[in-house]
């Protein structure tokens, strides 16, 4: 058996020190477009909160979303931080996309060609090409190793990828290094993703990290050069 990547190893470590990452409680891929646009700025708590008041309280299909008044989406999105007005207009934007080009049922969006479906999911606000390949990487349709800022922060600072002047390109450059270290398959992508932005989080921060804190600090690079 060939070695484990050395990324997969220390995905290892991370999981030792924050544990098994529990998955967001949305599913579908139209339940993933409601989770992005239902807060903002906001805990993943705080995010959950919205989300599950927004499926007891309206629904989670397009069509309830659509059917519901603004008061009763605005009880939902008051629980979810800033602009709530404008995150009601965005969830019923969201539901007339998905009735509009997909019949109410985005799923369809997963067995088409993947160029194809991140274009449909970029259709729906709150969603740009990370989300949609977070979306497609969620629901098992293709195995991108999907990054949001806390884990591409990590990934840069231990040296897979270079920082460059814009999001898109340290994205990218980030993905094209780190991806050939882990199987190319949704689950172990899917760990990745969900590891790397829990340490973003909790330890590797942007201002003031806890690197003397950090369990794989003795494999970073930004901790060798700030050491």
């Amino acid at each position: 058996m060939a070695p484990r990547k050395k990324l997969a190893r220390l995905l290892d470590r991370l999981e030792q020190r924050h544990g098994v990452q529990r998955p967001p409680p949305a599913k579908s891929a139209f339940e993933l477009v409601l989770w992005e646009n239902v807060a903002y700025l906001v805990s993943d708590e705080q995010r959950e909160t919205a989300f599950l008041a927004l499926v007891k309280q309206v629904g989670r299909t397009p069509a309830a979303i659509r059917a519901a008044s603004r008061e009763a989406l605005l009880d939902v999105t008051v629980l979810g931080g800033m602009h709530p007005e404008r995150r009601v207009s965005k969830l019923t934007e969201c539901a007339d996309i998905a009735l509009e080009h997909h019949g109410g049922k985005l799923e369809s969006v997963l067995a088409r060609p993947t160029p194809e479906a991140r274009r449909a999911l970029k259709r729906f606000p709150g969603i740009g090409e990370p989300g949609a390949q977070k979306i497609l990487l969620f629901r098992g349709a293709h195995p991108y190793l999907a990054l949001e800022s806390n884990g591409l922060r990590v990934l840069v600072r231990l040296g897979w990828g270079e920082e460059a002047k814009s999001y898109a390109a340290t994205y990218r450059s980030a993905q094209a290094a780190a991806e050939p270290e882990l199987a190319a398959t949704c689950p172990a992508r899917v760990r990745a993703h969900h590891l790397l932005r829990k340490h973003g989080q909790v330890t590797c921060k942007h201002s003031a990290p806890h690197c003397d804190e950090c369990p794989i600090s003795t494999a970073c690079a930004y901790y060798a050069r700030e050491d």
